[in-house]
């Protein structure tokens, strides 16, 4: 008789971390969870996580969940590089809570989507990636590829792009939630983050001790889209990102010509300048003088730099680049065949991206949607209507799905009040979708900076950052009336 092979032992039903130094003060560790939470028992992935320790254990409150953003961003390297930039987390924030982060699932360490064999197979396919179309005539490549890209994924990527979901990342929070002993949970989430962080307020409504939302979503807009809307328009666009973009780029300008010399665009009429940029790229490809060489811009590249407004410290180097762009001959004619510059892909932070916002969102899948909307979006809002309409456009085609995604409700009771702040003018997340959002929520309050840029992490504001630690800290909201702005101005 053959002898049964003994079955492997059921995970601990508590989770658990072993922390190790891993380096400038910071410990890291891996938590087992399953692959697929309506299976506990079956198979399992590693989450890679760090933490960085309350610099004064004596009066820590406990541990600090913070989710950068995305989806798509590993929160191992970003902790590393951000866990102390004062006006994000401040050396008093540092001493009261243990700052921990993890890579989400299907992201950097943990069971990472790869759509690709070798990482110089994923280099070439986005590096041939057509711009985004600014003509009927770069349409057709433009959704080839991205749904080559959507066919690639689900050839290459494996069980864990069925596993991807927001929902099961908030499943996996709470398991860290249980591993580091805490009761209840205190978060902070950065754009994504504050999607993720509404999906676990509403699976586990009474394990909240403190949120805060920064660069904040409409949840249900992203999710389905209000009206029925999720199928029939583009994400970005019934997001009104577009406008978003519109009303930073309009700030630029303006801090721009009240900058003088400060500001590298300044000169003449800012705004004129612009339109002057825009008329002309879209007569052909502008060519400057760069570090590396001469650069070739074409109109499609020069309104995706708006996507750049969103880092305020970027706005300099922006200004210099529109000068020179203005200042450029004109050199169409000899710079057709020119490459465009591209950055290289070095993570697989596209294809998580997809795998993780394809399956949490509703999205029209006949291109023709997409086309028409390019068309009414650019009348609507010039420069910058088609930038939301394509900016997912693999979307349209991707082929897994997570059926555990969640779609809502928004509203349930949580067991404390979640604080929202917002950039009153955010390129990526408006602030009309973070009040939209913030209404879908039981329990939030919105607080203004009077700022640009995109949430709290690229728009420097010790004021705000103190207003989140006094929450995060105490339970305190900001009193009526109280006003933050950014720590300065831009250019200087």
């Amino acid at each position: 008789m053959v002898p049964i092979a003994a079955a492997e032992p059921p995970p601990a039903t508590e989770p658990t971390l072993t922390w190790s130094d891993c380096a400038d003060g910071f410990q890291c560790s891996t938590l087992s969870v399953p692959l697929d939470h309506d299976k506990p028992f079956g198979s399992r992935i590693g989450l890679a996580v760090i933490r960085l320790p309350a610099s004064d254990q004596a009066k820590r409150i406990g541990s600090l969940f913070v989710n950068f953003g995305g989806p798509g961003a590993g929160g191992l390297q970003r902790l590393r590089e951000r866990a102390k930039w004062p006006w994000l987390f401040s050396g008093e924030l540092r001493s009261r809570f243990d700052l921990v982060s993890w890579d989400p699932r299907g992201i950097a360490g943990s069971a990472a989507v790869r759509c690709f064999d070798t990482l110089a197979e994923q280099q070439e396919f986005f590096g041939e990636f057509p711009e985004m179309p600014v003509t009927p005539a770069g349409e057709s490549p433009f959704y080839a590829k991205s749904a080559e890209l959507a066919g690639r994924c689900a050839r290459k990527a494996g069980p864990i792009q069925r596993h991807a979901s927001t929902a099961n990342t908030a499943r996996d929070l709470d398991l860290l939630r249980r591993a580091v002993g805490e009761e209840k949970i205190s978060y902070h989430g950065i754009s994504y983050g504050t999607h993720l962080g509404a999906v676990y307020a509403n699976l586990f409504p009474n394990r909240i001790r403190a949120m805060v939302f920064d660069g904040s979503m409409d949840f249900h807009g992203n999710a389905v889209g209000h009206g029925g809307s999720g199928t029939t328009v583009p994400l970005d666009t019934r997001q009104d990102v577009a406008r978003g973009i519109a009303e930073t780029h309009e700030q630029f300008l303006r801090l721009c010509a009240g900058s003088g010399p400060k500001c590298a665009f300044s000169g003449g009429d800012p705004k004129a300048k612009y339109a002057a940029i825009a008329e002309r790229a879209r007569r052909g490809p502008i060519t400057i003088e760069g570090d590396d060489g001469p650069e070739t811009w074409t109109w499609s590249g020069i309104s995706n730099v708006a996507w750049d407004y969103a880092t305020v410290s970027s706005w300099p180097d922006i200004a210099k680049l529109y000068q020179r762009l203005y200042d450029a001959k004109d050199t169409a004619a000899a710079t057709r065949a020119a490459a465009v510059k591209r950055e290289p892909y070095t993570s697989n932070r596209t294809e998580a991206f997809n795998a993780i916002q394809c399956t949490d969102s509703n999205f029209p899948t006949d291109p023709a949607v997409y086309s028409r909307y390019a068309v009414s979006e650019d009348k609507r809002i010039p420069y910058f209507g088609r930038l939301a309409v394509f900016d997912m456009m693999s979307c349209a085609y991707w082929q897994a799905k997570d059926t555990d995604r969640y779609t809502g409700p928004w509203n349930r009771w949580t067991s404390a009040e979640i604080l929202v702040i917002n950039n009153r003018y955010d390129p990526s997340t408006p602030l009309h979708g973070a009040r939209d959002g913030a209404r879908e929520l039981a329990r939030a309050r919105v607080f203004v900076t009077e700022g640009y840029g995109h949430s709290s992490m690229l728009a420097p504001s010790t004021c705000t950052e103190q207003i989140k630690r006094e929450y995060l800290v105490s339970g305190t909201f900001p009193a009526a009336g109280k006003v933050c702005s950014l720590d300065a101005n831009p250019f200087g």
